[in-house]
């Protein structure tokens, strides 16, 4: 895949937990949890605003595009 979902850091960056984040956004623990580990195949735009809401950011911060070859060099 070659968008790489950053939930995670930005969490950590706020310091929010997960359930935390799940409760402000108005999402199950599941279903961020997809999100969160990037198997998630698609996110709704009013999702995306309310973690970038939650979590004091942009959406470029949760999001980013790395081409299919230089994902390939990290793995």
């Amino acid at each position: 895949m070659s968008i790489i979902v950053n939930v995670d850091v930005m969490m950590a960056r706020r310091k929010m937990s997960l359930t935390e984040l799940a409760e402000k956004v108005d999402i199950t623990l599941a279903n961020l949890s997809i999100l969160k580990t990037g198997k998630a195949k698609a996110i709704r735009f009013s999702t995306l605003e309310a973690i970038c809401e939650a979590l004091n950011c942009q959406p470029g911060d949760i999001l980013e595009y790395v081409p299919d070859e230089a994902e390939k060099a990290l793995s």
